[in-house]
């Protein structure tokens, strides 16, 4: 199973929004999700979707954040729309996939929510 490659992160200022953007490429995933990790902290769920379209948000994003798959016939490539940022959602975000039974993690993107 090949690596996710996550893209998007950057600095925005509080109030404002950013699109992560997670493609895997191979096997269609049939589940993707986001977690992200700040400094000191423990990685937590961001957001979930499987190929079913079901998703599922970690209560402190819910309302703001909103992930959706690009094609509804794979999952190829998975966005991350974040509204609303905040400075306590500054951290790292991951993109995780699953393939039949194998789970793959992204390097990662750095997302930075100034005050």
């Amino acid at each position: 199973q090949v690596q996710p490659v996550e893209s998007g992160g950057g600095l925005v200022q509080s109030g404002g929004s950013l699109r992560l953007s997670c493609e895997a490429s191979g096997k269609s995933p049939n589940f993707m999700d986001w977690y992200r990790q700040a400094s000191g902290k423990e990685r937590e769920l961001v957001a979930s979707i499987s190929d079913a379209g079901r998703t599922i948000y970690g209560e402190s994003v819910k309302g703001r954040f909103t992930i959706a798959m690009d094609n509804a016939k794979n999952m190829h490539m998975v966005f991350l729309q974040m509204n609303s940022l905040e400075p306590e959602d500054t951290a790292v975000y991951y993109c995780r996939s699953r393939v039949g039974a194998h789970w793959s993690w992204g390097q990662g993107t750095q997302v930075t929510v100034s005050s």
